[in-house]
């Protein structure tokens, strides 16, 4: 894999897209609008409503710069085809928490979908590593902070 390459879901390069298409269209007219407005106010250096304007600007642009590379240097990983034998990119498996006897479910995903709160984790992150290629029945271990963490893996299921 080359360093510019961007592991993506179908979902994940679809949201990716879906925010470039808002910063490039609604987002740049409304910036474009506060700035005309800022600049009415006229004597610009002491024009804080510009200079905010002109910042946020700066980020969006350089906000659209990232997601045009990552989408240009996206590899989208179709985990419906995948079968379910192994962990890989794209995954959704089924964990048991040894320690506290609960089940959790993730989605292995690329570095740049990766949401912990919606339960999609990196196959980079210290779990992910760990799954990636573990067959139903194993036992992972992952070194956290608070200690290590062992799971079971109960299923693998296509993305």
């Amino acid at each position: 894999m080359s360093s510019e390459e961007v592991v993506l879901t179908p979902e994940g390069l679809a949201k990716l897209e879906e925010e470039l298409e808002e910063l490039k269209g609604p987002k740049r007219r409304e910036l474009a609008e506060r700035l005309k407005v800022a600049i009415s106010y006229g004597d610009l250096k002491e024009n804080s409503e510009y200079h905010s304007a002109k910042e946020d600007q700066a980020h969006m642009e350089t906000r659209v710069l990232i997601l045009e590379r990552m989408i240009r240097n996206a590899r989208v990983v179709d985990a419906g085809s995948r079968n379910t034998d192994q962990v890989g990119v794209g995954s959704v498996v089924l964990l048991n928490d040894i320690e506290f006897a609960e089940k959790i479910e993730y989605r292995l995903v690329g570095p740049a979908e990766a949401n912990v709160a919606e339960n999609l984790i990196s196959y980079e992150s210290p779990l992910g590593k760990e799954l990636m290629g573990k067959k139903v029945g194993d036992n992972i271990s992952v070194n956290a902070p608070m200690g290590v963490l062992k799971y079971e893996l109960l299923e693998i299921k296509p993305g």
